[in-house]
């Protein structure tokens, strides 16, 4: 192509541009609004619980009941060893009866003879441990059941025995069946809760028998609201130990060394070894 001087024209090369254009473009719908969620009722509400401080307030109660009961029978226990001790150390009868069981015991000791002793229940089982008790001092003691002595058990009583039969009422039957084959060689001690030998029904066929009383100041019913034993156990195993030391003691001129001998194993024997 040629221009008015004749000159041939070039094309002048140039750069694609790209022209923005007001096209029409799809329209964008607006966003729609927010729809309320459904509501699902196929799941049930659960309630919040209400928080309360009376939660803290409930314990502290059922702490300070559970020590009121607690602190009601040591203190019943308490009172009823303290009676007892005043009892026997101001009640003559109480001393003499106290003393003559001791003399009982140790003049069956010094002649070969024994302490058996008797006890039906929790009675039985004071006396279990009262056994062990005297055993230990070096006093030879055995337990005997009151049922099983009359199926066979009586061969275990010897001339000059010592009997100490134990019941809180003083009137258990399976004793009151034992006493009437328990010969006159034998010298009986009944620890009861009864003051006088005149109404222990143990002791109404052997008037020669000793009472060793061991009452409490109030009925369990009365001061614990059952009558579990517990005050009664209680004052019958300290006033059986009572009667252990005071044997051991007049038996033996040492009476540390014969536990000590007797006693080797525990806690117990090692601190008698330091």
């Amino acid at each position: 192509m040629a221009d008015v001087c004749g000159k041939q024209r070039v094309p002048v090369q140039t750069s694609a541009v790209v022209v923005l254009t007001d096209s029409a473009r799809p329209a964008v719908p607006p966003p729609s609004p927010p729809s309320d969620s459904p509501t699902r009722t196929e799941e049930p509400c659960t309630p919040i619980e209400e928080f309360s401080l009376d939660d803290g307030d409930g314990v502290a109660a059922q702490r300070k009941a559970r020590l009121a009961n607690g602190w009601r029978v040591l203190d019943a226990e308490a009172v009823a060893l303290r009676n007892l001790a005043t009892l026997y150390d101001t009640d003559e009868a109480a001393q003499e009866h106290f003393s003559n069981a001791v003399e009982a015991i140790v003049t069956s000791r010094r002649s070969g003879a024994k302490l058996v002793v008797t006890g039906v229940g929790k009675s039985g089982h004071i006396g279990r441990k009262l056994v062990a008790t005297f055993q230990s001092l070096g006093i030879a003691t055995v337990f005997l059941h009151p049922t099983e002595a009359l199926h066979g058990d009586l061969g275990l009583l010897g001339p000059n025995d010592t009997v100490l039969l134990i019941s809180f009422s003083g009137k258990s039957p399976e004793l009151l069946q034992l006493v009437p084959y328990l010969g006159p060689s034998l010298r009986l001690v009944a620890l009861t809760s009864h003051r006088r030998s005149e109404d222990c029904e143990l002791l109404r066929a052997r008037p020669d028998g000793l009472l060793l009383p061991a009452p409490i100041p109030e009925p369990e019913k009365a001061a614990l609201g059952v009558s579990a034993p517990t005050t009664s156990t209680t004052v019958t195993l300290a006033l059986g130990d009572a009667l252990a030391m005071a044997v051991a003691k007049e038996l033996h001129a040492d009476i540390a060394t014969v536990f000590a001998a007797n006693h080797p194993g525990g806690a117990i024997g090692a601190a008698t070894k330091q």
